[in-house]
């Protein structure tokens, strides 16, 4: 059999393969821009009409990664969503939405978060808007993150008209 012909299938092949592995590469070592004002991103978020979506992680957390590659990332990506990301073990300092400077180990600690991942729905004032999704339920997590990001948005919209 001649090798011409298998050229371009071969090449298809191989590019198909270095693209596949590429996204998932760069997918994996993403993560969600940083949290380092909450007053500010939330009053971004909410003239959008918008909650702040504040993913609350843990360094090797393979939930967080779920969490974060197949929800918060491509919504964010499409615009659809408001998202930050916090470690709930760094001292990363972070200012908070009363313009006091902490650190993320410390934000997540005054929450009393203990498990991650946690998602927050957050308004203007850094309060919750829905119920945080603490863990990551596999089977119906993309209905509970819709769930609670509709709860989070009618009630920015609420706020926003009693203005």
């Amino acid at each position: 059999m001649p090798v011409r012909p298998l050229l371009p299938a071969v090449r298809s092949m191989l590019g198909t393969m270095l693209l596949a592995g590429g996204i998932g590469v760069a997918s994996a070592a993403a993560h969600l821009p940083p949290v380092t004002d909450i007053a500010a991103q939330s009053a971004a978020a909410a003239r959008d009409g918008e909650p702040l979506v504040v993913l609350v992680t843990l360094p090797g957390c393979s939930y967080c990664e779920t969490v974060r590659r197949n929800y918060l990332g491509p919504q964010l990506a499409a615009g659809e969503i408001a998202a930050r990301e916090i470690d709930m073990t760094a001292d990363t300092p972070i200012r908070d939405v009363d313009g006091t400077m902490t650190t993320a180990k410390r934000w997540a600690q005054a929450r009393n978060i203990s498990m991650a991942p946690t998602v927050l729905f957050l308004d203007r004032q850094g309060r919750n808007l829905a119920n945080p999704l603490r863990g990551m339920q596999a089977d119906f997590y993309g209905a509970y993150l819709e769930q609670a990001l509709d709860e989070a948005r009618a009630r920015v919209s609420a706020r926003s008209a009693a203005r």
